[in-house]
């Protein structure tokens, strides 16, 4: 991930970016225990790729997990939803 700063004038530039970081730090990092960096670094993958893109719902994506999203807008059973919501 690289920081970034919004646009002079279009402060939702990084909102989907600030509510992952937002759920990654509430839903994982401030619950764990974790015995080192790596340990914490691991777990944050496992996170992301089993959790957040597998189960976790997104109300952006009609309320299905990233995964499921995907797999039906592959099979042409779901219309993508646009980026520009704002």
């Amino acid at each position: 991930m690289f920081p970034s700063v919004s646009r002079p004038g279009t402060p939702l530039d990084n909102a989907s970016c600030e509510s992952f970081m937002r759920t990654l730090k509430g839903e994982e990092i401030q619950v764990g225990v974790f015995q080192s960096l790596e340990d914490l670094q691991k777990n944050i993958e496992t996170f992301i790729e089993r959790y957040y893109n597998g189960q976790r719902l997104h109300s952006a994506l009609g309320y299905q997990p990233p995964d499921e999203y995907e797999t039906s807008a592959d099979s042409g059973g779901a219309a993508l939803l646009s980026r520009e919501r704002f």
